[in-house]
């Protein structure tokens, strides 16, 4: 008989920096709330040579799974991951984030009353403009990220996610809890349990908003 898992977290990689992505396993790892998988997948990463991710899954093979394909972007890679889940519970951590040690637990203890919540982070940046994002909107202007439906915040139920699979575009994360919110019960609350890294030049967010800024100079 399977062994049942309470939460599967879902995590897309691409080419990010091994030591951002070892901060993020660690931060799952660490969690006062160990009933979870962690789900690991390699959306066809280029640049590690060493193999310093499948080395470090490895050494923690009783609680990581890994899966690699070819590069098809975030949102599938994600898909991927749900068809290779387990959990009651669905939620997903960027590469280049992480989780406060309580952030299972924290997200776990709302789902009393919903199927599906999105949260807001605990926001690092470098300068006050990195608190805003390209609107889903209108790519020309920007919102602060605390009015964002972040991908990596989603938490909820299984049949949540197996029933509306994400999308290959911009602010599929948004999408996703809108289409959720038409037959489901979501909320959005304010844990900032979540840590997430707004300074990282290389992210979605920072190089949509320069190629929005290129185009309107």
């Amino acid at each position: 008989m399977e062994n049942k898992i309470q939460i599967s977290v879902l995590m897309a990689v691409y080419n990010t920096d091994f030591f951002l992505v070892k901060r993020a396993i660690d931060s799952v790892l660490n969690q006062t709330f160990q009933d979870f998988e962690l789900i690991i997948i390699d959306d066809g990463s280029t640049e590690d040579n060493e193999n310093q991710l499948l080395n470090y899954v490895k050494s923690h093979e009783d609680k990581i799974v890994y899966v690699r394909h070819k590069n098809c972007g975030q949102s599938q890679a994600i898909n991927r991951g749900l068809q290779n889940s387990k959990g009651e519970y669905i939620t997903i951590l960027d590469a280049d984030d992480e989780y406060k040690h309580n952030h299972l637990m924290a997200c776990l203890a709302e789902m009393k009353f919903t199927d599906l919540i999105a949260s807001t982070t605990k926001t690092i940046v470098d300068k006050d403009d990195d608190y805003y994002v390209p609107d889903k909107h209108d790519p020309s202007r920007v919102v602060h990220v605390d009015e964002c439906i972040l991908f990596a915040t989603l938490f909820g139920k299984r049949e949540v996610f197996m029933t509306l699979p994400f999308q290959d575009s911009y602010a599929a994360d948004a999408h996703f809890y809108e289409r959720a919110s038409q037959t489901y019960k979501v909320r959005k609350v304010n844990l900032r349990t979540y840590v997430y890294y707004r300074n990282i030049p290389n992210s979605i967010c920072s190089i949509k908003k320069r190629e929005n800024y290129t185009s309107l100079n």
